[in-house]
């Protein structure tokens, strides 16, 4: 089950993103951030009235999944960067494709009109098929740019346009900063 987060997710939500920071290059993070910063940054993402959805298995936080602003900047508004993490045990099973697809279509609702991909490490295929698998198209890899687990780590950059992409002057006011 796809839902939006609640704050009484954070717990389950900080333990999957620590073992992603630990284990993972999905994160540039080396330090798993605290509970009560993990709260900060969901209610800064709902702050921009943006979606961060979890994904529930028979009760428990598998997985969730949340939209940020690409850049600070006004005329970034109309474009989110996504993030998808999940817990070790829920890889495989199609979650985080359904996060993802939730995820799309909750800001296609809000009117945006783009949605980037920075995925840590060339080699994280699942994450890029992923990605491509809904309409995600590759626009360049930023080589050698984060230094994790004793490498040198890529960030391949994905792009989805939405809502009809650069067509047209935007209807909405798109996200405030």
């Amino acid at each position: 089950m796809i839902r939006p987060s609640t704050a009484s997710d954070v717990p389950a939500i900080t333990a999957i993103y620590s073992w992603n920071v630990l284990n993972g290059l999905g994160t540039f993070e080396e330090v798993p951030p605290s509970e009560g910063e993990m709260a900060r940054r969901r209610e800064a993402v709902l702050g921009y009235g943006l979606p961060w959805l979890v994904a529930e298995e028979g009760g428990e936080v598998v997985g969730y999944a949340y939209a940020g602003p690409f850049r600070l900047r006004a005329a970034y508004r109309y474009t989110v960067e996504d993030s998808v993490y999940l817990a070790p045990d829920a890889v495989g099973q199609g979650i985080g494709r359904a996060l993802l697809a939730a995820l799309i279509r909750d800001c296609e609702a809000l009117g945006l009109r783009q949605m980037i991909a920075g995925i840590g490490d060339s080699g994280n295929l699942a994450s890029i098929a992923l990605h491509r698998s809904l309409g995600f198209e590759p626009r360049g890899v930023f080589t050698a740019v984060g230094f994790k687990f004793g490498r040198w780590v890529d960030v391949p950059w994905l792009q989805l346009a939405l809502n009809g992409g650069d067509e047209g002057v935007p209807s909405g006011p798109g996200l405030t900063f």
